[in-house]
């Protein structure tokens, strides 16, 4: 049976508290859109703005009710279409990481279980497993998300969406995987060598502050990707 590091009691009730803090916010920014109707024009944002928050929590909260909650559709029609080419660079840049990042989460999420009931290794470690199976359903979902958002913004058929969607979104993983996967590697194998399970409210913890550090290794080459239009200003 693999070795385990047990984290303090303290780290643990940290994780639980902020793993609470993180769906709490991902529900109310869901039942903002769906209960009090601040439905968003793009229906994928339904799914990114809750997403982003499982590893933001209340900061993505504060974004969605500051930033998010002004595209829907009953505040176009009170206050008018926002216009992207006003907004701080900072709102758009965090906006296009945003699609990458959801599906960067989503794909971590299922890929960590997976590799977890499967026992799957790498080189005689998990971790190097959870790097492919994490990559490549963040890459898929990631792809797919961003599909969502040019294709209608966009107004093009699904073969070109499709090719501007990997284009779009392909270097955006990337660089966001390079610093989950720093911030993995380095709470796995030297933090807290052996490794923490999976099944402990710290490991999703660090999960989060890494999923953080990819946000910030994303942030330049998403900024990059907007200023060449690969990317929309949302």
């Amino acid at each position: 049976m693999e070795s385990h590091y047990q984290p303090a009691a303290w780290l643990e009730a940290l994780g639980w508290v902020s793993l609470a803090a993180a769906g709490a916010s991902a529900l109310l920014i869901a039942a903002d859109m769906t209960l009090r109707g601040y439905r968003q024009r793009m229906w994928i944002m339904h799914l990114v703005y809750p997403i982003t928050a499982l590893y933001w929590g209340p900061a993505a909260l504060w974004f969605y009710v500051r930033h998010g909650r002004r595209t829907s559709r009953p505040a176009i029609e009170r206050e008018g279409e926002v216009d992207p080419e006003k907004l701080p660079e900072w709102v758009t840049s965090a906006k296009a990481i945003s699609h990458c990042g959801a599906g960067c989460v989503l794909g971590d999420i299922v890929g960590e279980w997976l590799v977890r009931s499967t026992g799957m290794t790498i080189a005689g470690k998990p971790l190097y497993a959870d790097f492919l199976l994490d990559f490549t359903l963040a890459w898929l979902l990631g792809v797919g998300f961003q599909y969502f958002t040019i294709a209608p913004m966009r107004d093009i058929g699904p073969a070109r969406g499709l090719w501007a969607a990997v284009k779009a979104d392909t270097f955006s993983i990337v660089s966001f995987q390079i610093g989950l996967f720093a911030g993995m590697w380095f709470y796995q194998e030297v933090l807290f060598a052996p490794g923490l399970a999976k099944t402990t409210a710290a490991y999703w913890l660090l999960m989060q502050l890494a999923m953080i550090v990819g946000f910030f290794t994303a942030w330049p080459v998403n900024g990059w990707l907007v200023r060449a239009g690969w990317k929309e200003r949302m």
